[in-house]
């Protein structure tokens, strides 16, 4: 009972430090000094204080946008082993749960954007879901390796028997898995090279054209919910990469919560050395990660 205490407090704590982390990387590489690493928790605590203001053409789906996004990325990491411990959630087929939670969320945030009437918003819309169709394919590939290493169509015991398993033979599918689950981490989250979540120019705005129109609490809970994927997507990706089975539960998560900051940095160093794509080549590379999902599955098959 006491991991699974641990588990939701991690999840609900953790994220907002990861993109403090990436935001200190990022001005650190730069050679600034950059905002505090608890900034995250700051802009989300003035937000939450603030009042919200809502256009007289929005219905319902505005407003439940943003609660519908929070609600299913907690939802979703509920479903993935954090540390050396099993889910709280677990069950046969969850990982089609979880790939579907994060597009409930996703239908949701579109919908909601498209709700306020403006043509601006329903293009970033239309991006988010094209990008989205490429990236799914990617993200069930690379389910399918770990279900035939494990034996089993539960994301507790997929992420918990890959990487033993794949100490041989299968190493070049995890090897591919990772890399493709990495181009899925970043296009879904909106980060370099693929997006910007800083972004305010017409052109290149993907995610964040969505919720303009949000504000106080309500983008509040965008925010936090998007942090909160990025936690459970890196999660997801930490897993396959560097299970914890030490035998011991504090270092265990300790460790996991060692690689999640390092991951982050890892992202704070990628956006500081790559620029951000033209708007043609994400389709590009999102195949490529399709690509290199289906390559590990073909790797297991011979």
């Amino acid at each position: 009972m006491s991991h699974i205490v641990i588990h939701i407090f991690l999840l609900l704590v953790m994220p907002p430090l990861l993109l403090g982390v990436i935001g200190k990387t990022k001005a650190l590489f730069a050679g600034r000094i950059g905002p505090p690493v608890l900034q995250p928790y700051y802009d989300l605590s003035k937000l939450f204080q603030k009042g919200t203001v809502f256009s007289t053409t929005t219905t319902w789906v505005f407003r439940a946008g943003p609660v519908v996004g929070l609600a299913t990325a907690l939802l979703a990491g509920m479903l993935i082993p954090f540390g050396g411990h099993s889910a709280p959630v677990s069950f046969n087929g969850d990982m089609i749960l979880f790939a579907y939670l994060f597009a409930l969320g996703r239908f949701f945030t579109a919908a909601a954007a498209l709700d306020t009437g403006s043509a601006f918003e329903g293009m970033g819309s239309a991006r988010e879901v094209t990008f989205s169709c490429l990236a799914e394919p990617a993200l069930f590939f690379g389910f399918l390796v770990l279900a035939k290493l494990s034996g089993s169509l539960s994301l507790t015991t997929m992420l918990d028997g890959a990487f033993p398993l794949g100490a041989g033979v299968a190493a070049p599918s995890l090897v591919l898995v990772a890399a493709s689950l990495f181009i899925v981490l970043l296009v879904e989250n909106c980060r370099i090279p693929f997006d910007d979540p800083n972004t305010h120019l017409e052109l290149t705005m993907i995610h964040e054209v969505m919720v303009l129109d949000h504000s106080g609490p309500a983008f509040g809970m965008i925010l936090y919910g998007a942090a909160m994927k990025l936690f459970v997507m890196g999660a997801v990706l930490l897993r396959v990469v560097a299970p914890f089975e030490l035998g011991n539960s504090w270092y265990d998560w300790g460790l996991f919560m060692a690689g999640m900051l390092g991951l982050a940095v890892l992202i704070g160093l990628v956006e500081s050395m790559m620029a951000r794509f033209r708007m043609v080549f994400v389709p590009t590379f999102l195949v490529a990660a399709c690509l290199l999902s289906a390559f590990g599955v073909i790797l297991l098959l011979r």
